[in-house]
C-alpha cells in the first residue's frame, strides 16, 4: 500500500534532480484564447491582495501574480530546490517562500485572501488534512483556484506518447515504476466537492481547456518527458521511449517539422463560505 510518506520521499527525490520541470514543460503551452494555464489562474484570484501559491515550484506562477502592485505573495512547496530557485526570480524579492508540507501549512490562520495550485493538488496525499489547512489559513470568503491535469487531447502526439509509456512500465519491474501519486478523488468535479465541501468550501467551478504544446520535435520531447512515470526509468529505456515516439509520430509531423500536441486541464475555483466568485468563463459572476 503507498503511504503518502512514499509518495512525497518519491516527489522530492525527483524534484531535486529537476525542480523546475513543471514549468519547463507547460510554461509556453496556449489556451485556444492564448492565455497560458498559468494565466487562467492568475485571472481568477485578480481582486485578490494576499496570495499563496501551493505546490509553488520555481516560482513561474508567484512571478505572474506579482504584477499585481501591492500584492502580497507566499508559497510553499515539498522541495527545498523548487523555492530556492523561485528565491532567483528579482519579482519575488518580497515574497515569502517556504519548504514545507501543505498538510502542515507554516502560516497563520486567515493569512491570505486567495490560494493558486498549478498541477500540485493532485499530487497531494491526506487531501483531507490538506483542504483544512488551505481553508485554515484563508480568510472568510477566500477564493481556492486550481488547476488539475485532465489528460490527453485525441488524435495527437501526447495520446500516442501515453500509449508508448504504458507499454514501457510494464516490461519494467516494480520497484522501477513511481508510486500512486494523490488522491483520485481531486481528479473529478464530484471529487473535489467531496473533499472542499468538509472544510467549509461552496461547490466547485470545474471549466475543461485545451492546451496547446505544439512545437519542433525536441520542445515537444522536453515536454512529455517531464512526466513523473520517467523518473525510475534508467538511461536507455528512456532513449528508446524517446526513439519510439520520434517514429510513432513521422506521420502526423507537419513539412515544417512541428509536432501537433496539446493536453487537458481542469480549471476549478472555489470559496470559502460562500458563493463563486467567478463563473465558468472566467468573467465576473453576478452573484455575491
Amino acid at each position: 500500500m503507498t503511504t503518502t510518506a512514499s509518495q512525497e520521499a518519491f516527489l522530492q527525490a525527483f524534484h531535486a534532480e529537476r525542480p523546475a520541470v513543471t514549468a519547463e514543460a507547460f510554461g509556453r503551452g496556449r489556451a485556444p484564447d492564448g492565455r497560458s494555464s498559468y494565466e487562467f489562474l492568475c485571472d481568477r484570484v485578480a481582486g485578490s491582495s494576499r496570495v499563496l501559491d501551493l505546490g509553488c515550484g520555481d516560482g513561474l506562477l508567484l512571478e505572474f501574480l506579482a504584477r499585481g502592485d501591492g500584492r502580497q505573495l507566499a508559497g510553499v512547496d515539498l522541495s527545498p530546490q523548487s523555492p530556492a530557485l523561485a528565491r532567483r526570480r528579482p519579482a519575488l524579492s518580497g515574497a515569502r517562500l517556504e519548504e514545507g508540507r501543505a498538510q502542515a501549512l507554516p502560516f497563520a490562520d486567515d493569512s491570505f485572501d486567495a490560494c493558486v495550485s498549478h498541477m500540485a493538488l493532485m499530487l497531494m496525499g491526506e487531501i483531507e488534512q490538506v483542504a483544512a489547512e488551505v481553508a485554515r489559513v484563508l480568510c472568510p470568503g477566500g477564493v481556492l483556484a486550481c488547476v488539475v491535469g485532465g489528460g490527453a487531447v485525441g488524435g495527437e502526439s501526447y495520446e500516442r506518447f501515453l500509449g508508448l509509456l504504458r507499454r514501457t512500465i510494464e516490461e519494467v519491474p516494480a520497484e522501477r515504476r513511481i508510486p500512486a501519486l494523490g488522491d483520485r478523488r481531486t481528479r473529478s468535479r464530484d471529487g473535489l466537492d467531496d473533499v472542499l465541501g468538509p472544510a467549509g468550501f461552496g461547490a466547485v467551478s470545474w471549466e475543461t481547456v485545451p492546451i496547446d504544446l505544439s512545437g519542433p520535435m525536441e520542445e515537444v520531447w522536453a515536454a512529455v518527458s517531464g512526466l513523473y512515470d520517467l523518473g525510475p526509468l534508467d538511461g536507455g529505456t528512456v532513449e528508446r521511449l524517446r526513439e519510439a515516439f520520434v517514429a510513432e509520430v513521422r506521420d502526423m509531423t507537419t513539412p515544417e517539422g512541428i509536432v501537433p500536441c496539446a493536453f487537458m486541464i481542469h480549471l476549478v475555483t472555489t470559496r470559502l463560505g460562500g458563493t463563486l466568485p467567478y463563473s465558468p468563463s472566467g468573467s465576473k459572476s453576478s452573484t455575491k
